[in-house]
């Protein structure tokens, strides 16, 4: 295994354990692009635990979508930095209620033909990531591709 050189953080977050390829999709999905802070995603690390994995750090405290992230990957972790030590870690897990993300796939749910702002969605199975709608009970599957 090679090393890798990545300074330390003084501040900020890390979100690590990130399934390897899955990197690019959260930092797109977060909009990491725009921020004026020094974002670095770190993609194929050599990892002990997972073969390879994705990581990336922010180098300041921000405000992250933990429904997103924990749709997209419910085995990554966030490690919030201060001082250059960790003071917080964050274990994801696939939400039991998703508000305003996913779209319910039933052409006669109300959600199709009537403006709701945030449909709500409760996780009917862990295993295939399928939500039920709140509005016609109808089983979604959380595909990455719901996410835009």
């Amino acid at each position: 295994m090679r090393m890798i050189n990545v300074s330390k953080l003084k501040k900020g977050l890390v979100i690590d354990h990130i399934a390897a390829g899955s990197g690019y999709r959260i930092f797109r999905q977060l909009k990491l692009d725009e921020l004026n802070d020094v974002v670095i995603l770190m993609r194929n690390v050599p990892s002990k635990k997972m073969g390879k994995k994705d990581v990336i750090k922010i180098e300041n405290h921000i405000n992250l979508d933990l429904e997103v992230l924990g749709l997209i990957d419910p085995h990554a972790t966030i490690n919030v930095i201060d001082n250059g030590n960790r003071t917080k870690k964050i274990r994801l897990a696939l939400p039991k209620r998703v508000e305003g993300i996913l779209k319910c796939k039933n052409p006669r749910c109300i959600t199709q033909y009537e403006k709701v702002d945030a449909p709500v969605f409760y996780l009917a199975n862990e295993e295939n990531k399928t939500y039920r709608c709140s509005y016609c009970d109808s089983p979604t599957q959380f595909v990455e591709g719901d996410l835009g």
